[in-house]
């Protein structure tokens, strides 16, 4: 993602259609998602970014989405499972 030079929230529509256009309407230029829990943007983790997931069973692109962290359906153990996950990296 390149971020354009107009704002934070924003970044260039890799994808875009034209005024057809469904993410952008044509400008682009499209929102970043951020978190709906705790407001961090959307993105690499290496980048300053978390990464987003949506709620299960939802296949509604524009619905909430949370980082690990603070993912209702986790129950306040997203952050401990990744944590996990990334501890047995080295065995790979």
């Amino acid at each position: 993602m390149i971020e354009a030079s107009v704002g934070q929230d924003v970044v260039e529509c890799f994808r875009c259609r034209g005024d057809e256009c469904s993410k952008c309407g044509g400008s682009g230029y499209r929102k970043v998602k951020r978190c709906a829990g705790c407001g961090e943007r959307s993105g690499r983790p290496s980048k300053g970014g978390k990464a987003l997931i949506a709620l299960r069973g939802r296949r509604d692109f524009d619905g909430p989405f949370y980082c690990m962290g603070c993912h209702p359906q986790m129950n306040g153990q997203g952050a401990e499972i990744l944590g996990m996950l990334e501890s047995l990296d080295h065995l790979l």
